[in-house]
């Protein structure tokens, strides 16, 4: 939330063409009673952001399979209900990683969806919650979340505690349990099993895949950027464009900018991704000092993000 909204995700397809992004979680009950200017916001991408999908919360079969078909009606590639957030807020809304106590009813979600969506259907969830958190507990939840037409489980290979521990705690208190993923995908072979948590490189992401059929990255991709330039060629085999720079991508940026601030938009909104795509160089901070200073100015537009770049292109970033 707050993060991969649709400026991050342009900023990522100048890094990757291939991989697939997610939206932030976006509550299918607020899609419903919301007007439609707000609902645009919360749906609209730009097309480059291809391949796409749409993480949705909620449990209410109905609105889920509506929410499912404004993201038909708007052309994303994929519907994803997340059934991992263990934020105290989500729960109160009887969505997110407390739905894994319940999965006749995530299985009902996304039956619904499945029968509104001409494409996959896929749920992220955690390996247990509270303690509920059983080897076969978790075989028990995929196999009857599965038997409604799951495309693919993404997992979170570690527990929620919904008691005691809040978002940013179950991020790193509860143990990874990569092995348990693993498990899963051998003794459900058939099943399409992606592996997330505490993947920080492409070389763990590849070790990964010799055991699971994809895997997800959060953080590392936000807080590293450019540390997976290569990822289109080393895992996709596309060898189309060279790996993207902190210039190229600053640059790349700079056409989407003036679409945005013509339409009324701050460059703010964009530029505040950018923090982290130079890293570890002598002047770094002075160059996001200075972005940031000359794009919070409410006038700001898209010679900025040039000018920025120029700067990054006379140091060879």
């Amino acid at each position: 939330m707050d993060y991969t909204d649709r400026h991050y995700r342009v900023l990522m397809r100048q890094i990757t063409r291939r991989s697939l992004l997610y939206t932030e979680m976006v509550v299918a009950q607020a899609l419903h009673f919301c007007d439609p200017e707000r609902r645009e916001r919360l749906l609209g991408f730009d097309p480059i952001e291809h391949p796409i999908a749409l993480q949705l919360g909620g449990d209410d079969p109905e609105r889920l399979a509506a929410a499912t078909r404004m993201a038909v009606d708007r052309g994303y590639d994929e519907v994803n209900l997340n059934v991992g957030c263990p934020s105290e807020k989500v729960r109160q809304g009887r969505f997110g990683a407390c739905l894994m106590a319940e999965p006749d009813r995530v299985a009902d979600c996304v039956a619904a969806m499945v029968e509104a969506s001409p494409f996959p259907v896929t749920v992220k969830h955690r390996i247990g919650i509270d303690a509920r958190d059983s080897y076969e507990e978790l075989l028990n939840f995929v196999d009857t979340v599965a038997a409604a037409g799951c495309s693919r489980f993404s997992v979170h290979a570690r527990k929620a505690w919904l008691e005691g521990l809040d978002p940013k705690q179950n991020r790193t208190i509860p143990p990874l349990r990569h092995d348990i993923v693993q498990q899963l995908k051998r003794d459900r072979p058939w099943l399409s099993i992606e592996l997330n948590g505490g993947l920080i490189d492409l070389e763990q992401c590849r070790q990964q895949l010799q055991a699971v059929d994809a895997v997800m990255v959060g953080r590392a991709a936000y807080d590293h950027p450019l540390r997976w330039n290569t990822v289109d060629r080393d895992l996709f085999g596309d060898r189309s464009q060279e790996p993207a720079t902190a210039s190229s991508v600053v640059r790349g940026l700079v056409p989407y900018a003036e679409r945005w601030c013509n339409e009324g938009g701050r460059l703010w909104s964009i530029a505040r991704h950018l923090v982290q795509v130079v890293e570890g160089v002598s002047g770094a901070r002075h160059w996001r000092r200075d972005l940031g200073l000359a794009a919070g100015d409410r006038s700001a537009g898209p010679d900025v993000l040039e000018q920025a770049a120029l700067q990054l292109e006379a140091r060879g970033l």
